[in-house]
């Protein structure tokens, strides 16, 4: 993660929580008691985040001092301790809710991205994201899905060029599309076209698409369209896969399998800090 930008985060989202200062912790804790505290996975899972807790606490105290027991992409198993912070007591404290809403998130999208990963079992096709990403926890969720072993999608609508159904709707075709798009960018930028029918999906290629995706397409429909992109082309499914069905889309011999519910509807990694 950029450190920068994980910074400037950090501290919206502190300023959000704490506001003018924590009166719970401030009111029982006089600022020279110290205390210790461990960060427990109450579940097994995939770790994501945990230098991120460094990061977090050196905001509020730098003398706070953390030691982190995994390494994000890695395995825990329920009861395991990944990490220590030692330091006073208040501002351990006071930090906490929001370094463990972005550790449990973070680590609950790794966690699901590995178990599709797994259910997807292919050498060739790759599992990714979207941009169904929660407002201000991109950054930290398209990470986390690298950390499940996935891969990125474009980041945001600047990045990567994406013509979709109402793209090509207003604009009259495909090609049109495709056209108009390839007067205004540059060499370095990929343009990938939606497609839901077989003709759609000749005219991407004819327009000359860099990636062509299925678009809310049976694994059976895939496997015909499919036929009509040359190997140049890279293709990409998604809409509605689940996990159960990962696997029939993987046999279709598309390049990527673009998943949703990684970020937008993922469950949380149980962690707590305990004392």
């Amino acid at each position: 993660m950029n450190d920068v930008k994980l910074s400037k985060l950090l501290r919206q989202f502190f300023i959000e929580d704490i506001g003018e200062r924590d009166i719970t912790s401030e009111s029982i804790f006089p600022a020279e008691i110290r205390g210790k505290a461990e960060f427990v996975t109450k579940e097994d899972g995939i770790i994501a985040g945990i230098d991120m807790i460094r990061a977090a606490y050196a905001i509020l105290d730098l003398t706070i001092e953390v030691t982190v027991r995994k390494k994000d992409g890695e395995a825990t198993n329920k009861g395991e301790i990944i990490a220590t912070v030692e330091g006073p007591m208040a501002i351990l404290l006071t930090g906490e809710r929001v370094i463990l809403n972005l550790l449990q998130r973070m680590s609950g999208i790794a966690t699901a991205t590995n178990q599709a990963v797994l259910a997807l079992n292919s050498t060739h096709t790759r599992i990714c994201d979207t941009r169904k990403t929660s407002p201000g926890l991109r950054m930290f969720e398209k990470y986390a899905v690298t950390c499940g072993g996935g891969f990125n999608h474009r980041i945001g609508l600047y990045d990567g060029v994406m013509i979709k159904d109402n793209h090509i709707a207003f604009c009259g075709s495909i090609t049109k599309a495709v056209t108009k798009v390839r007067e205004k960018i540059g060499q370095m930028v990929k343009i990938e076209v939606e497609t839901e029918t077989r003709e759609q999906v000749v005219e991407a290629v004819d327009a000359g698409a860099d990636i062509i995706m299925f678009d809310n397409r049976t694994p059976a429909e895939i496997k015909d369209f499919i036929t009509l992109v040359p190997k140049h082309i890279v293709t990409e499914a998604s809409g509605g896969i689940t996990m159960n069905d990962l696997h029939e889309y993987g046999d279709t011999g598309v390049d990527y399998i673009s998943l949703g519910f990684l970020t937008h509807s993922v469950k949380a990694l149980d962690i707590s800090l305990r004392v």
